[in-house]
């Protein structure tokens, strides 16, 4: 059976328009955003044990110490990341079980997402396959160093706590380009990152957004 069609009368529609209530009540108010969470079946993302929790706003287990974000986390940084405005060429540190990157592929011309966990970059790339989404590009490696090969970006979206904001990914990022990032280790909080042009040149202006729990950030590969 199709994993799409897997656990039908838990991942209805119904039960996706509930999650995008959810996320509305919450203060997700970009209408581009909620389609895009909207379009994506997220059951198909977890073990067949924990779909009937897909659409509940819980991160749930993915295997290898990984975790889904729960929706509102994959709303509230695909709505900042997006500012309203199209995407063009996003980069994704963490690809996961590829929720977020299914999700980013809806809102941005080109997704390039970087995983370390070789399996879990396997299982991502299934379930990408499985919804013939043609726009992302994904690779192992270490994604504190970013993919400076296609650089620069105009989005930024890292899915777990850096100790301090990479330097490489800030380079990475286009002169009007957004990134998004959790940053702590105990408490963490979520950043925003701005690249803005200046009389001198270039600046980035940081911006304390709200207290977020992710996996760590590591580096190196597995």
């Amino acid at each position: 059976m199709s994993t799409v069609l897997r656990g039908i009368g838990m991942t209805s529609q119904r039960t996706r328009e509930r999650m995008l209530s959810r996320l509305s009540e919450q203060g997700i108010k970009d209408e581009v955003t909620l389609a895009a969470l909207g379009s994506i079946a997220r059951h198909i993302f977890v073990d067949e044990a924990l779909s009937s929790r897909a659409y509940e706003d819980v991160s749930l287990p993915i295997g290898f110490g990984q975790t889904i974000s729960q929706p509102y986390i994959v709303a509230r940084m695909t709505e900042i990341l997006r500012n309203g405005h199209p995407l063009e060429k996003v980069l994704e540190i963490g690809t996961g079980c590829g929720y977020q990157t299914a999700v980013l592929s809806k809102v941005a011309k080109e997704v390039y997402s970087v995983e370390r966990i070789r399996p879990l970059l396997m299982k991502a790339r299934s379930h990408l396959r499985e919804l013939r989404l043609a726009n992302i590009k994904l690779k192992h490696a270490d994604g504190t160093m970013g993919l400076p090969e296609i650089a620069p970006f105009d989005g930024i979206i890292v899915t777990a706590a850096a100790r301090h904001i990479p330097e490489e990914l800030l380079a990475q990022l286009a002169v009007g380009g957004r990134m998004v990032i959790p940053v702590g280790t105990d408490e963490q909080t979520l950043y925003l990152i701005e690249h803005v042009k200046t009389a001198m040149g270039s600046e980035y202006r940081k911006t304390k957004l709200e207290a977020v729990k992710f996996v760590p950030l590591l580096g190196g590969t597995n």
